[in-house]
C-alpha cells in the first residue's frame, strides 16, 4: 500500500492523532479503531508517557488495524518502534534525530515528516528530503508540554503560498476554527483533544470534515500545497 501523505487525496483531510491521557479512560486501540470506522486515513502515535515495550505492543496492533483499514500509520519520534511495527513513517521534531539520520535508519520507503514552525524550518526541511511537514502550531495547545508560541496564520499562508511539499496544520485546531484553518488552504488538518476526548470519536470525525469541507468548498482560489 503506498504512504498516504497529507492533503494528497480529498479522504486524507483529517490526521488523527492519539493521546492517553485525553481519551476518557479509554483504550488507545480502541480510540484508533473508532477513527477508522469513522473513515480516518492517516494516523499518528503520539505517546508521551508510556514505556517502550507497551508503546510497541500497541503499536503492533496498530499497524495490523491501519493496514487492514487502508489507512497509513505514522510513530511520532520513535524511529526504533516504527521500524519494529512495520509503519507507515516517523514523525519528528525539530529536537530529534536529523532527517538524513532518520532515513538513513528508515530507508527509502517510510515517509518522514517533520514539524516546522517557521519559513526557514521548512526550507530546510524540504532540502533535507522530508515527504512532508507539519506547519505549527496554528494556535495555542496545550496537548503538548513543549511546545513553541503560536504561529498564526502567516505562517500557514507562506507556506501555502511557496511550497509545493505535502503539510498538515496543527495546533489548537478545533471545530469551531478549522474552516477558516481550510480557508487559508490546509488541506489537511491535525486535532488531538476535539476527537480523542469525544464521546462519540465515530460522529465527531464526522462532523469535524463536514465544517472543514463546507468552508472550503466556498472559499477561495487560493493556491494550496500537496
Amino acid at each position: 500500500m503506498p504512504v498516504i501523505l497529507p492533503g494528497t487525496t480529498p479522504d486524507a483531510d483529517i490526521y488523527c492523532l492519539t493521546d492517553s491521557g485525553l481519551c476518557l479512560g479509554r483504550p488507545t486501540v480502541d480510540v484508533v479503531d473508532a477513527m477508522l470506522q469513522a473513515g480516518a486515513r492517516i494516523i499518528q502515535y503520539r505517546e508521551k508517557e508510556k514505556k517502550a515495550g507497551e508503546m510497541l505492543r500497541e503499536c503492533l496492533e496498530l499497524r495490523r488495524m491501519t493496514r487492514e483499514a487502508g489507512a497509513c500509520f505514522i510513530v511520532n519520534d520513535h524511529v526504533d518502534i516504527a521500524i519494529l511495527c512495520d509503519a507507515d513513517g516517523v514523525h519528528i521534531g525539530q529536537d530529534d534525530l536529523p532527517v538524513g539520520e532518520v532515513r538513513r535508519l528508515i530507508g527509502p520507503d517510510r515517509a518522514i515528516g517533520l514539524s516546522t514552525h517557521s519559513p526557514e524550518q521548512a526550507m530546510a526541511a524540504v532540502a533535507a528530503g522530508v515527504d512532508y511537514i507539519g506547519v505549527g502550531p496554528i494556535f495555542a495547545t496545550k496537548t503538548k508540554k513543549d511546545v513553541c508560541d503560536p504561529v498564526g496564520y502567516a505562517y500557514l499562508d507562506w507556506v501555502v503560498t511557496h511550497l509545493d511539499i505535502p503539510f498538515v496544520a496543527i495546533g489548537g485546531i478545533k471545530l469551531h476554527n478549522i474552516g477558516e484553518v481550510a480557508a487559508h488552504g490546509a488541506r489537511c488538518c491535525a486535532l488531538v483533544s476535539e476527537i480523542v476526548g469525544a464521546v462519540d470519536i465515530v460522529a465527531q470525525v464526522q462532523t469535524v470534515r463536514r465544517a472543514m469541507r463546507g468552508v472550503a468548498a466556498a472559499g477561495t482560489d487560493s493556491p494550496q500545497a500537496g
